[in-house]
């Protein structure tokens, strides 16, 4: 329960991940915050870091916990709210030619 006089407050991280490294904000913000105003506080605290730089705050698809959402969702307190990467190829197109290539090698796909 809050006590009186105080404003609900509710806990998240912001999450983003390169190949090599994994960026998280831990942020507290109000009660009924969205999902895009704690991205909004992310980048604030980010600053000017070069790595601020590169993500597309703006454009990158969101989830919670690797479920996609929109924006203008709100998030339950201790979620993790995460920018996705674009993927550089589809992951099932990969396996597929992974197969063929085993094929042609003669082995067994695995």
């Amino acid at each position: 329960m809050t006590p009186p006089g105080t404003a609900a407050r509710k806990r998240c991280v912001v999450a983003w991940a390169t190949r090599e490294e994994q960026y998280l904000w831990e942020l507290e913000l109000p009660a009924d915050a969205t999902i895009a105003m704690a991205l909004e506080a992310a980048r604030a605290a980010c600053g000017a870091a070069a790595v601020c730089q590169l993500i597309p705050w703006e454009a990158a698809p969101v989830g919670v916990f690797g479920e996609p959402r929109e924006r203008h969702q709100q998030f339950a307190d201790g979620e993790r709210i995460e920018l996705y990467r674009p993927l550089a190829t589809d992951p099932r197109e990969r396996r597929r030619a992974r197969v063929r290539e085993q094929r042609k090698a003669g082995g067994r796909p695995r």
